[in-house]
Order: C-alpha cells, then sequence, then structure tokens
C-alpha cells in the first residue's frame, strides 16, 4: 500500500526550530514528526511513502533517503513554489494514478488511527472518491461546568475534547479519480472536497478514542508529548 505525506510547510509559528528544518522534521518527543508518521503507517501495512517535498527539502533527503534504513520504500516528488495541500496531491499524480487507492496526509499531525477503517469504507462503496478522518474538536480552554439556579461550581474539565463537533484530521483515503478534481494550485479543502461533497462522493469516519494531535505551535509540541505519554508511545 502507498501513502502520500505533505511534507513541504514552512511552520512559521514553529521558529527557530523552522528555521533550519521544515515543519514535518520538528522532533517531538526526541523524534522528527514525520518518523512519528512513518512508524505508523508501517503498523498499517503501508510499504511505500511518497514525500511531497517543497521548503528545505534537502533536509528530508538527507535524513530519509531512500527508506531502506526505517524499513520502507520512499520515493519524492518537488514543489518549485507552494501548491497548497491540493496541488501538493495533484503534484504526485504520476507515482499513484495506477493504485487502486492511497493514503494521503498533512505532514504535521503525529496519530494512531486505524487507517484500515477508511480503506475498508472506501472499496465498500464503489461510488466514493475519498473518505475523510474526523476527529472531536479539542477545547484550546478547560470548561467549568456549575448549577445554573444556585451558580455553585460543580466541576472543572481541562480542555475537553468537544463530541459534539468534529474536524478533519487531515488522513484521508482517496481512489485515483481524486486527480480529477484537484487543483493544480490550491487546498483541497477549499477545491476538491466541496465539489466531491455537492456530488454525494465524499464519506467521513470518525475516531473518538485515539491518538491524534496536530502541531503547529510551541504548546503542541508539549501537549502531544503528554499525550503520547498517555497512550505509552513515548
Amino acid at each position: 500500500m502507498k501513502a502520500l505525506i505533505l511534507v513541504g510547510g514552512f511552520g512559521k509559528r514553529l521558529r527557530p526550530y523552522t528555521e533550519k528544518v521544515p515543519k514535518p522534521l520538528v522532533p517531538v518527543g526526541g523524534k522528527p514528526i514525520l518518523l512519528w508518521q512513518i512508524e505508523w503507517l508501517k503498523r498499517n501495512g503501508v510499504d511505500e511513502v511518497i514525500l511531497a517535498t517543497g521548503y528545505l527539502k534537502e533536509k528530508v533527503f538527507e535524513l530519509i533517503g531512500s527508506g531502506k534504513k526505517y524499513g520502507i520504500k520512499v520515493a519524492y516528488v518537488v514543489e518549485d513554489e507552494p501548491l497548497g495541500t491540493g496541488g501538493g496531491i495533484k503534484n504526485a499524480e504520476a507515482l499513484l494514478k495506477d493504485e487502486e487507492f492511497f493514503f494521503a496526509m498533512n505532514g504535521d499531525i503525529i496519530t494512531d488511527i486505524p487507517l484500515e477503517k477508511l480503506k475498508n469504507v472506501l472499496l465498500e462503496s464503489p461510488e466514493i472518491v475519498g473518505v475523510l478522518s474526523l476527529v472531536p474538536l479539542p477545547s484550546p480552554y478547560g470548561i467549568v461546568e456549575f448549577d445554573e439556579k444556585s451558580g455553585l461550581i460543580k466541576k472543572f474539565i481541562e480542555k475537553p475534547l468537544l463530541k459534539d463537533y468534529w474536524i478533519n484530521a487531515g488522513v484521508y483515503c482517496f481512489r485515483p479519480e481524486i486527480f480529477k478534481y484537484l487543483p493544480e494550485k490550491g487546498d483541497i479543502e477549499k477545491t476538491a472536497f466541496v465539489k466531491l461533497a455537492e456530488e454525494g462522493k465524499l464519506k467521513a469516519v470518525t475516531f473518538e478514542n485515539t491518538l491524534w494531535k496536530a502541531i503547529d505551535t510551541h504548546k503542541d509540541i508539549e501537549e502531544c508529548e503528554r499525550l503520547l505519554k498517555e497512550y505509552n508511545l513515548l
């Protein structure tokens, strides 16, 4: 199975880390985000990874190489200019157009989402072009429960998951038909996903009790390390 990872991000909010390495190479728990992803993909049966590189691509080449030292086959596509999430996937069309399906993901997340669930939903639905993973919206703040009549505080809940709301986890499973919907430049969320949803060709799979964290800020690194320990991965 093949997976495409978008690893060309600048990661401006993670400076000074990203002055010397692209965002997916920022260390979390002593290991670059990208290596956490490769290990997760291997556990899920992926044996070939395509890295869509851009900013400081030489650093990615230097760390990953052919992938042999990590027990996985690696190929590369290069963005000469930022193409967005849609254009970044489109740029890898030549390497993925003949696959029955493939996975794609953002290069700034650490997760343990079971990919087989996404694959099964796609393959069981011939009319579906793509399947998105969704996770509950994590509150950036702690919340307070109180009695509305008396005003008495009941309890404090530290940064809960808001399970009435779901967010895009940035992990996808696609048929090659996705390339017909992708822009040469632009974000998949604003282009292909909108069109596919209108046509009824996009499905979602929810994951409530799975490790997932996007790394956008320095605070996210600390929070992710806490989660990794909670899931006995660190």
